[in-house]
């Protein structure tokens, strides 16, 4: 190519901004109740705009290359270290939860990279060992412990971004992280419809793949589950998965249609949203505090416990990093952070060295050591 060739497409280079494309498409094929990503309330940081993602898509993109979303397919969904290559772990949950809510997002003309910014990072702050290591630090720490809170916390002060501490994320991200959690009557949600969105696909996808697992694991047969939930929602985990989908899509798009009512949620028909909450309390009931999961995480509450009960006597054994924020913002902060983002493996390694006997090489127990 001769220089002045090169000239004019490096010109056009410069002038070219895929960004704006992109978001003036939003505006044409978005539904009216989306969350545009021109119209963002921003990062607590402000920054220039990425010439050719938007912000969501760059708060995707921060998410997915962090090291405590790598760390995720070391934590426990629901069983402590199974034995085989076929259950969840909190990484393929994540995964999970972002197709199912890409999925009602596109059926509700929502934006579907905010809505898989917020997928991906809303349990980035969960504990080795799932909620029994959650269950241990709320009673340990001051104040209690909750994984969304600790999601945010991680994303805006424990992970390193290109501006020091924390991803700089948009407030619309970290809204939609926060609230994604629980399910009691009249809890505070999500402002956009995306990240109200991930609440109910959340919910959607542990219910119905812990069914999944159970059953693999022998702990449940789809004849256990009340007929009354099945009836509902279909008796194979796809037909599940399908009519819950569905069933948000359609009632959210009625809802929407009425064109007088101005506050539009994500949210179910009452008979499918009583069979999933159903579904959900017997899985409580009968899996997650079940005799054989409660064994488990009680071994695992062990480790938590005693783990954080030796840094708190040991803050000089924390990483220079953990021992800074204990020295900001107090010891059992410091010690919380480190121990929640450790990996399952990563805690049961850390845990054998400070706790369990090690082999001295070169000693014979009956000899002292040898010459060796």
């Amino acid at each position: 190519m001769s220089e002045q060739g090169r000239g004019q497409t490096n010109h056009s280079l410069d002038n070219l901004c895929v960004r704006e494309e992109i978001e003036a498409k939003e505006e044409l094929v978005l539904s009216p109740y989306a969350c545009f990503s021109s119209r963002s309330q921003g990062r607590e940081k402000p920054e220039p705009p990425d010439p050719v993602r938007t912000c969501f898509m760059v708060d995707r993109d921060r998410i997915v290359h962090s090291k405590s979303f790598r760390r995720l397919k070391h934590k426990t969904q629901v069983y402590i270290s199974p034995v085989g290559d076929h259950y969840r772990t909190r990484l393929t949950h994540t995964l999970e939860v972002s197709q199912i809510a890409r999925t009602i997002g596109r059926g509700l003309g929502l934006n579907e990279d905010l809505i898989e910014a917020i997928a991906l990072a809303h349990d980035i702050g969960h504990t080795p060992f799932s909620h029994a290591g959650e269950r241990v630090l709320d009673q340990l720490v001051p104040g209690g412990f909750r994984h969304n809170e600790n999601s945010v916390r991680v994303l805006t002060r424990i992970e390193r971004g290109k501006f020091g501490r924390g991803l700089n994320l948009t407030k619309e991200v970290l809204d939609g992280v926060l609230y994604h959690s629980g399910y009691g009557e009249g809890g505070a949600r999500a402002q956009t419809l995306e990240g109200q969105t991930i609440f109910y696909s959340d919910k959607i996808a542990y219910v119905q793949h812990d069914i999944d697992d159970a059953i693999r694991a022998g702990l449940l047969r789809i004849e256990d589950i009340p007929r009354d939930y099945l009836d509902v929602l279909g008796y194979t985990h796809s037909q599940r998965i399908a009519t819950l989908v569905t069933d948000i899509i359609v009632h959210t798009r009625q809802q929407a249609a009425r064109k007088w009512d101005r506050l539009v949620r994500v949210t179910m028909s009452p008979e499918v949203e009583k069979a999933l909450t159903g579904l959900r309390e017997f899985m409580f009931k009968n899996i997650y505090n079940g005799p054989f999961c409660m064994a488990e995480k009680d071994k695992a509450a062990v480790i938590v416990e005693y783990l954080y009960k030796y840094y708190y006597s040991h803050p000089n054994k924390l990483p220079e990093f953990y021992q800074k924020i204990a020295k900001e913002e107090g010891l059992a902060v410091g010690v919380a952070d480190y121990i929640s983002g450790m990996s399952d493996t990563f805690c049961l390694a850390i845990f054998n060295e400070v706790y369990v006997p090690q082999f001295t090489p070169g000693f014979n127990f009956y000899r002292g050591f040898t010459e060796e």
